[in-house]
């Protein structure tokens, strides 16, 4: 099994390349899915959210209201850190027991864990491979302006939040850039997937 942690800056291009992937064959594990699962309604997750926070975390039906939880935590540090210690470790069994399930059906899947702010957590060592899309924060920013409506102050906020590129790319083994079309960005994932598919038969032979 190959896994690689699969990382970039916000609006960089980390979806395309994700989705790149799945559709050359890797099972893909998106920790952003994971973690709305690990709060879905009924779970321990949930239950311990609601301990920490209060009942006004939870909207009209008994699910989570991300808003309602992101005003308390957005800016707080140490609330963010709660929540943090909360869901994190449940991410991690989830992801964990996802890997297994791929590894115990091929044993030489490759495994992609999509992880957002994987630098930020320090998850750099736990990969075979750290692949990083980096594009530049202005570009990352004007994205966030034009596709996806948000003001550019609230853009650079987004930005501002999560590591710096250099961070990134110090982190990285693997650099592929996300500033061009997406065309671009597939054909750099289709290149890392052939060398990955040459390493794995030399091994094998």
């Amino acid at each position: 099994m190959i896994r690689i942690g699969l990382t970039g800056g916000i609006a960089a291009g980390k979806s395309v390349a994700a989705s790149r992937f799945s559709e050359l064959g890797a099972v893909v594990i998106d920790h952003d899915i994971l973690a709305r699962e690990v709060v879905a309604p009924g779970t321990v997750g949930l239950d311990r959210v609601v301990e920490a926070f209060g009942e006004e975390v939870l909207d009209p039906n008994g699910a989570l209201d991300r808003d309602a939880l992101g005003h308390i935590v957005f800016g707080n540090h140490e609330a963010l850190g709660r929540l943090n210690s909360i869901v994190h470790p449940e991410i991690t069994r989830l992801a964990a027991e996802r890997e297994a399930a791929a590894g115990a059906a091929d044993s030489g899947a490759v495994v992609v864990h999509d992880i957002p702010l994987l630098v930020e957590t320090g998850q750099q060592d736990n990969f075979h491979i750290l692949l990083v899309v980096d594009t530049p924060a202005d570009l990352r920013i004007q994205r966030l302006v034009e596709n996806r409506g948000l003001t550019l102050p609230q853009a650079r906020q987004r930005v501002a939040v999560q590591a710096t590129d250099s961070a990134r790319r110090e982190a990285a083994d693997v650099i592929v850039s996300g500033s061009g079309s997406e065309d671009e960005l597939r054909a750099a994932v289709d290149a890392l997937w052939t060398r990955l598919q040459d390493e794995v038969s030399q091994e094998a032979g």
